[in-house]
């Protein structure tokens, strides 16, 4: 029969089996399909990148409408030069290119590069075609891909007591049309305002439409390693759906799993620790839309319609999230945004999980001394059912000699020596499965604090003490998972010992296995598990001596 510490040790080995192995089908994955004969010229270039095309449902378009002929086109070879405006807050250096008004690279500056320390982050970069653009659709009117005017400086700064700084760039239109765009940037703020606006000479009005889109490839964020992949894709939301993930293969099959057309939700790329998201205003119509535009590039993105009267002027504005997932900053910015920090079927345990975390944060001023006063705290809730699975083991292990012997007195009719041993539980008043239900309670919350390390950019880059610089990190020199696995092999030798000798050097083999797959996880889990274990240790250690000596009374 398996005991308490064998069904643990399953358990965690399964459960580290089905993440390597799911890791490794990710790391192994082929590359997204290349598009057919046939199928639409594209480019993979961010700057050249297809417009959307309002649905059928949207109203009509003028001819010559994005799809069309008399699309304007970049006039700029791939490898020309395009020399952005830079623009540099107290949160951002972002470069705006010139050729459609676009975002095309923005560097953190309060995060850095998970490779490269010492560097910042960068978001948005050409590495990954990864791009915020916007356009317009409609006859003649000026696109993402459309060369835009600019006579301000190009390093554009925000200054010391200034709380915004806006550029703003022209394009013509058809028949006397103005069209700018502004981008707006504010002080302590990840949210960039993109207002797109239509002066209308004309004595006819004009139908057109606004796109906002962020595009992007599907190569893994730097840093993403073998153990540590997590969720690169798009994702969409509305109050109908909810939060719909949509992976670049689902988005390469066509799927569209969501609903088009609505007036609330946001379009978002989100990757390992960081989200851009598109936020049209509440009660503002919008069409969704999802698609490949290049060779492994894709886009999600919202159409506005925007109605310019004769002789009149129209203006959309659309603020664009980009960086960390901080999850009370995502509540407050939209409904639903707070979702892209994805715990997965276990976020109704690591929801609450993290809340206690960043509470003891808050008391204690470190992210590893949170990790262990949450452990203690988990230890605390458990501990009724972890004396009842301590308890069981302990009196287990005081009849391991008897079970010995009865191994010895039927050899190898085990029918015979189940019945022995059951009639040996039932007389010593012993259940041999007591401690399963305690460790299997427990199994669920392990699970969840996993993927709260993992997927919480508070806890990224959060150093320990000592060599421990990055608890979402696995330790650079093994030193925690050796720890780990010593405290497991006291565990063992405090367990009872299996009457089956090959089962008894299986159990002694376990720790070193765990000890290795703990190599590969973060530091943060492989502290709370370490934790976990000593005071699992006293516990059982405490609980053992009182039941030997309850036992050592009874034969007196």
């Amino acid at each position: 029969m398996m005991d308490t510490q064998r069904l643990i040790l399953f358990i965690v080995f399964s459960f580290s089996i089905l993440m390597l192995w799911d890791a490794w089908q990710r790391e192994n994955r082929p590359p997204a399909p290349v598009a057919q004969q046939g199928a639409p010229a594209t480019t993979t270039a961010p700057g050249s990148a297809a417009v959307p095309t309002p649905s059928a449902t949207t109203p009509a378009v003028a001819p010559g409408a994005p799809g069309a002929q008399g699309v304007p086109t970049d006039t700029r070879s791939a490898g020309a030069t395009r020399e952005p405006i830079r623009v540099t807050t107290d949160l951002f250096v972002a470069d705006i290119d010139p050729v459609g008004g676009d975002l095309v690279r923005l560097q953190l500056l309060k995060h850095k590069d998970p490779v490269e320390t010492a560097r910042d982050f960068v978001l948005f970069t050409p590495d990954f075609h990864y791009a915020a653009q916007s356009g317009l659709i409609g006859t003649g009117l000026p696109t993402h891909k459309t060369p835009f005017a600019y006579d301000g400086p190009k390093e554009v700064k925000l200054a010391d007591g200034q709380d915004a700084v806006a550029v703003t760039l022209t394009a013509p239109g058809p028949d006397g049309v103005k069209v700018s765009k502004t981008l707006t940037f504010r002080r302590g703020s990840y949210l960039i305002d993109v207002t797109q606006s239509v002066a209308n000479p004309g004595q006819s009005p004009v139908a057109a439409h606004a796109y906002f889109q962020l595009t992007r490839d599907s190569k893994a964020p730097p840093g993403d390693s073998f153990m540590l992949q997590t969720y690169t894709g798009a994702a969409l939301y509305n109050d109908k759906d909810k939060y719909v993930k949509l992976s670049f293969s689902d988005i390469e099959k066509g799927k569209v799993p969501y609903t088009k057309e609505a007036d609330n939700g946001w379009a978002a790329m989100v990757q390992h620790y960081f989200v851009s998201a598109v936020l049209p205003p509440a009660g503002t119509p919008r069409e969704f839309y999802t698609r490949r535009i290049g060779d492994n590039v894709y886009s999600a993105g919202v159409i506005i319609p925007l109605a310019v009267p004769a002789g009149g002027d129209a203006t959309v504005t659309v603020p664009v999230y980009a960086g960390p997932q901080e999850q009370d900053n995502l509540k407050v910015i939209a409904p639903g945004l707070d979702l892209v920090v994805d715990y997965g079927w276990l976020t109704v345990i690591a929801a609450p999980l993290f809340w206690v975390l960043k509470l003891l944060y808050g008391w204690l001023g470190n992210w590893g001394l949170a990790i262990i006063g949450l452990t203690v705290l988990i230890k605390l809730v458990f501990f009724p059912l972890s004396a009842a699975s301590y308890k069981s083991m302990a009196k287990m292990k005081l009849l391991a000699p008897r079970l010995t012997k009865l191994k010895e007195q039927y050899g190898d009719d085990r029918v015979k020596m189940n019945q022995a041993m059951m009639e040996m539980y039932k007389t010593e008043k012993v259940n041999p499965f007591g401690g399963c239900l305690p460790i299997l309670v427990q199994i669920p919350v392990f699970i969840a604090l996993y993927w709260v390390l993992l997927g919480s950019v508070e806890l990224r880059q959060a150093p320990f003490y000592g060599w421990i610089k990055d608890l979402s990190m696995p330790d650079p020199f093994f030193i925690l998972p050796a720890l780990m696995m010593g405290s497991m092999i006291v565990q063992t030798k405090m367990s009872p010992t299996p009457p089956d000798p090959v089962q008894a050097k299986v159990m002694m083999i376990m720790p070193f296995v765990f000890g290795v797959m703990f190599f590969f996880f973060p530091a943060g889990l492989v502290l709370y598990w370490l934790v976990n274990n000593i005071l699992s240790i006293a516990q059982q250690w405490q609980i053992q001596r009182m039941i030997e000596s309850q036992a050592a009374a009874a034969k007196r």
